[in-house]
């Protein structure tokens, strides 16, 4: 199976299907238009929370960064006068300085990733969406902010005009991605922001009629009109979308086969007729791992019944 994930909402799903289904047999393709370079080293804040969730380092409190983690060199650096920008902890930032290793030593993003999976011990396939850089940029009353700076250092506050993606017209599926979906059909749109996180992957050129030819389920990050968790309400409205689940559905509308929503969601099922896809309601409100082994043995169940 594979799974297009962003932070946070996908990694707790990817957490219940690990339980369910070996390890080997999940494809994580990664979005990468929130990477930046910090420090002197690359930032991967979604790969990397996928590789703390599958190597059992995940600080699930926060669902990113490393359980446990210590900040003190990013402390020292600010009692310095020298600020970042964003909080790295000591453990995550030795996966950046041996990821940015890696690049400067010739491999690709693809190749760096591997080698971090495999030094964490990590049989699942973690695969950034592209070897190419590309960067999600948000526009506000006072200017354009790498996500990054809209998110962290403005706590996502600003209001939205646009959001874009620097890079992604030059940019190309991953090598690996490309080998991956030759040879699976089902794939799963995990519960990310529609927009920053699974957006970037689904923009590159050629994934949605790739993804055309697939199985493909997708999972609702909204319920009723707020998003679970991050700025996606924000981001959907500013790229004309209505903030519900019918509205990220739309976002998805030329690829979904099967639209999960949640129990709770005041959508009806015919609200769905014009996207012209399948719709299952169950509990999708990953508080528990239960829960999140709960939905992850629907999503199996939809793809062995519904197609």
């Amino acid at each position: 199976m594979i799974v297009l994930s962003g932070g946070t909402g996908t990694p707790k799903l990817l957490d219940g299907l690990r339980k369910v289904i070996p390890e080997e047999d999940i494809t994580v393709v990664v979005n990468t238009a929130e990477d930046l370079w910090v420090s002197g080293n690359l930032v991967t804040p979604d790969i990397d929370t996928v590789l703390y969730l599958f190597s059992g380092r995940i600080d699930a409190g926060k669902w990113w960064g490393v359980e446990g983690d210590t900040f003190r060199t990013h402390e020292t650096m600010r009692s310095s006068g020298f600020d970042e920008g964003m909080m790295i902890g000591d453990l995550d930032r030795a996966t950046h300085i041996m990821r940015s290793n890696y690049l400067r030593g010739g491999d690709s993003l693809t190749v760096a990733t591997r080698k971090l999976a495999r030094a964490f011990g990590i049989n699942a396939k973690v695969f950034p969406m592209s070897d190419d850089p590309v960067s999600t940029i948000i526009t506000t009353p006072s200017g354009k902010l790498h996500f990054q700076d809209f998110w962290i250092k403005e706590h996502g506050e600003p209001d939205v005009l646009d959001v874009s993606i620097e890079g992604i017209s030059d940019a190309v599926i991953s090598p690996a991605v490309l080998d991956a979906l030759e040879h699976e059909d089902e794939v799963l749109i995990g519960p990310s922001n529609p927009i920053t996180s699974i957006g970037p992957i689904l923009a590159l050129s050629g994934m949605r009629e790739i993804l055309k030819t697939k199985k493909v389920i997708a999972v609702s990050p909204i319920i009723g009109t707020e998003p679970v968790s991050g700025p996606a309400g924000k981001l959907m409205h500013a790229r004309g979308f209505e903030v519900s689940s019918h509205g990220t559905a739309r976002c998805y509308e030329d690829v979904v086969d099967v639209f999960v929503i949640d129990e709770r969601d005041s959508a009806k099922e015919s609200d769905f007729l014009d996207i012209g896809c399948d719709v299952v309601r169950t509990d999708t409100l990953m508080r528990t791992v239960d829960v999140s082994v709960e939905l992850a043995r629907r999503m199996i169940g939809i793809f062995e019944t519904r197609f």
